[in-house]
């Protein structure tokens, strides 16, 4: 009996040890692999700077017959666009509907902008003045959630994310309100200043915040804001409904609406444009500077994409006079960028993944200074 008790044990070590050696292995092959893609997907990154925006977008959309990218450009007070499919082929001018990701954050802060200048917040009052929290910590001011300098990390992890990474769920799906306001309860702000650091989470606190001095839900605030205030009539938080499919799930009253839930079409985003070119009342104040960031690396000074300083949201190049914005989601990207002295500006609304070939970012940077130069 114990000699096969003392078999037994052998055994399990010696498949516990096979297992060890089978896993080690396969995360060596995976970093091997991973560091090849890298090096591969830098050498073809190389090769973008050279190309011309007709050429990226041909190569973006090579053998693809899924690809469907509209293109929107205003110049000289004329507003037009073309949608372009497999190979840059153009296709019907028929308005598709897409998930417009971080573009989102814009209309989050031209709503944070229309109650400053309502007086139902300050700019520079912490977010504790307007949040039930918690009297230990030191918390943001509005100014460094705008300009994401807050301190805080992109996103917090929450047990929902396990559940929709299995389920291939958008990441903040399920991430409720109240699990937001937690998390700003168990952090603490206490450095004097901080750094640039894209944060979703930080405007998922300003979408609380809203709620707060509005009482009334995100959805029912931006999507009234879109229609009644900038008339935006295909602009609206995700229903899902579109033609374009594969859009990402959200639950009503998700804390992360305010950081990329909303739906557009071109005609709207092109508007919506036009609206930035004319300063209108609710966007004016949030093109103005309220940080130098200096987060411009050498990768995208090689695609002509300056983070040189920025407002509300809205990223500033100062150095070609660009006001930029762009969005990601899971099966779409987005760019919006503008030059309000000649008043040129294009908008890319793209179905495919913001990681596919060529993202919709380097593509409407390359568009802009085309028309620009």
């Amino acid at each position: 009996m114990n000699t096969e008790k003392q078999h037994s044990k052998m055994n399990k070590k010696a498949r516990k040890k096979k297992v060890l050696i089978a896993f080690f292995a396969f995360v060596g092959v995976v970093g091997i692999l991973i560091l090849g893609l890298s090096l591969y997907g830098k050498y073809q990154l190389s090769k973008v700077p050279a190309l011309s925006f007709e050429k990226a977008l041909e190569y973006t959309t090579k053998n693809n017959d899924d690809a469907v990218i509209t293109v929107g450009i205003i110049r000289d007070g004329h507003i037009s666009y073309t949608v372009y499919g497999e190979n840059g082929k153009e296709l019907p001018q028929k308005l598709h509907t897409y998930e417009i990701g971080s573009l989102t954050k814009t209309f989050t802060a031209a709503l944070i902008n229309m109650a400053i200048s309502e007086g139902k917040i300050d700019i520079d009052s912490t977010i504790d003045t307007y949040l039930p929290l918690s009297d230990r910590n030191e918390y943001p001011t509005i100014r460094e959630l705008l300009t994401h300098t807050s301190g805080y990390k992109g996103y917090y992890f929450e047990y929902p994310m396990i559940s929709n990474f299995f389920g291939g769920r958008n990441d903040f799906f399920g991430i409720t309100k109240e699990m937001v306001l937690n998390k700003l309860s168990d952090l603490s702000m206490d450095k004097e200043s901080y750094g640039f650091t894209y944060s979703n989470f930080g405007y998922a606190v300003l979408g609380l915040l809203l709620e707060a001095v509005y009482d009334a839900d995100y959805t029912t605030l931006v999507n009234e804001f879109a229609v009644s205030k900038l008339g935006l009539t295909s602009t609206k938080i995700s229903d899902k409904s579109g033609n374009l499919g594969n859009y990402w799930d959200w639950k009503d009253n998700d804390a992360y609406l305010s950081a990329g839930a909303i739906t557009s079409n071109i005609s709207d985003m092109l508007f919506y444009t036009q609206m930035q070119l004319e300063e209108n009342s609710y966007f004016a104040e949030c093109h103005n500077s309220l940080e130098t960031i200096n987060a411009t690396t050498e990768d995208y000074k090689a695609m002509d994409i300056r983070m040189d300083e920025i407002g509300m949201s809205w990223i500033i190049d100062s150095e070609n006079g660009i006001i930029w914005h762009n969005g990601g989601t899971g099966n779409y990207n987005s760019y919006l960028g503008f030059n309000p002295e000649t008043g040129t500006a294009v908008v890319i609304l793209s179905n495919l993944s913001p990681n596919y070939r060529i993202p919709a970012t380097v593509l409407g940077a390359k568009l802009l200074m085309e028309l620009e130069n």
